[in-house]
């Protein structure tokens, strides 16, 4: 498959009156054609800032690209223009937020919010975008799609807004679909209901998709590959099968410990990760894991580049869990 976006040693800082943060630590990744990416992290791990990042959404200042490359069918998105971003911007590249309510503007309707990307970017006429928008609601599962084109966001349920984004970030038929923390706010059922359908028109319309959350239980049926984040650093990346059965750095094992399963005993019981994520206004020097880890020792002051496991999978750790040994003497 070609790649369609190749994203390498991207570096964002935060310049703010406490002092700089250090949000994302050379991060590198590919998209491929037609396949799903999931980026999995907890909170302020630089998931959502290095797509932000790319789609040149981060407020400057306080924040500064500090180097790296993002090239998107052969051109470096960070080094774009104004105007050259804006037709990448929900034509190319669409961007699907957390909170659909704070996303959508409260008093405009659904139907202007979806049709203005195609009057924008495509110079289609308001009855063919009106009829592409039903199209769309339709697509995305809204039941009588032409009398809610008129509602506001307020009309809406928290499930039925989070399709109102999908559409709008489909209206032009993007290449590479990102989808930030989608479902965090909904219920399980709905969740569910807005993987499937993530799923379905990824089929439909061929699209690559970068999924970002911070729930390993969520991509297992949906994604492709895994890149595990921490503290601004790619800690881990592996077909997702294969991180499942056998994951290699510690806090992807410990996010993985800390989920409910089914084949679980009745005695058995959630594993939380000690202490907590460092600070990134002062980041620690080697390891960013080091002081929560049960496997530190004295290569951790080194902080480690991502080492090949197998030709499809990689882990910042020197430590070997399965063998229970360094990875690499020094």
């Amino acid at each position: 498959m070609p790649t369609v976006l190749e994203v390498k040693d991207l570096v964002t800082r935060f310049h703010t009156p406490e002092g700089i943060v250090y949000a994302v630590n050379g991060v590198s990744f590919r998209v491929d054609e037609g396949e799903t990416l999931a980026i999995v992290g907890e909170s302020g791990s630089g998931k959502s800032v290095t797509m932000l990042t790319l789609m040149q959404l981060i407020p400057k200042p306080p924040g500064e690209v500090v180097s790296g490359e993002a090239i998107f069918l052969g051109h470096d998105l960070l080094k774009m223009s104004n105007d050259e971003i804006r037709h990448v911007r929900g034509a190319q590249m669409a961007m699907i937020f957390q909170d659909a309510m704070t996303s959508l503007n409260p008093v405009l309707t659904i139907g202007k919010q979806i049709m203005e990307p195609m009057l924008v970017h495509q110079g289609v006429t308001n009855e063919q975008a009106r009829n592409r928008a039903v199209e769309l609601l339709r697509m995305v599962g809204i039941p009588r799609p032409e009398g809610r084109l008129e509602d506001y966001p307020h009309q809406f349920s928290g499930g039925m807004r989070q399709r109102v984004m999908i559409a709008m970030a489909l209206a032009c038929t993007p290449q590479v679909l990102i989808a930030d923390e989608p479902t965090t706010a909904l219920d399980v059922t709905i969740q569910a209901q807005i993987v499937d359908l993530v799923k379905r028109l990824r089929a439909e319309l061929g699209m690559a998709i970068i999924w970002i959350t911070h729930d390993l239980g969520i991509v297992a049926g949906l994604a492709n590959r895994v890149q595990v984040m921490y503290a601004g650093f790619v800690v881990e990346r592996s077909p997702v099968h294969e991180l499942y059965k056998s994951p290699q750095h510690p806090y992807t094992r410990g996010l993985l410990g800390s989920l409910p399963r089914i084949d679980a005993g009745a005695d058995s019981r959630l594993v939380s990760i000690k202490g907590l994520p460092p600070d990134m206004l002062h980041p620690p020097k080697g390891c960013p894991f080091a002081a929560r880890c049960p496997y530190v020792f004295a290569q951790c002051v080194d902080n480690p580049p991502l080492l090949p496991v197998n030709p499809e999978h990689e882990t910042a750790c020197w430590w070997d869990i399965d063998q229970g040994k360094p990875r690499y003497e020094r």
